[in-house]
């Protein structure tokens, strides 16, 4: 006994799925490249208020300065007597990048001053604190 096919079932059968795995790819890459992936300091930091406040381009560093003198860098916790290793470390990865100290407003004003003065002994010239324009 033979099986004749009809017209549907042919049409059924000869779908190519190529085309539209191959737009699934490129969508896929396209907002693969068109994410934005931002580093962060690895704490969350309560930014104090000035009226001043601009807004910086993203910074290549962000060091976070806790409440309780935490000093955090690339979410790691670094002691204060490190911090100059690491800025230098990560300066010389990349030269033209900025460092941007995020200092929780109820920090100790002398913890974010060390910080900052280790930053400029690293050899960074270009230093913000961060500061939220409200």
């Amino acid at each position: 006994m033979r099986h004749t096919h009809t017209k549907q079932e042919s049409a059924a059968e000869s779908v190519n799925l190529t085309p539209l795995i191959d737009m699934v790819f490129i969508l896929l890459i396209f907002f693969l490249v068109t994410a934005s992936f931002t580093k962060e300091s690895g704490i969350d930091v309560d930014r104090p208020t000035a009226q001043t406040a601009v807004r910086e381009e993203q910074g290549s560093m962000i060091i976070g300065v806790s409440k309780d003198g935490e000093i955090w860098i690339d979410s790691q916790k670094v002691d204060m007597r490190a911090v100059r290793a690491h800025v230098e470390h990560l300066h010389a990865q990349n030269p033209e990048g900025t460092v941007i100290i995020l200092a929780d407003q109820n920090a100790r004003t002398g913890t974010t001053v060390e910080v900052l003065d280790q930053v400029r002994l690293a050899g960074v010239s270009n230093v913000s604190i961060a500061a939220s324009n409200e």
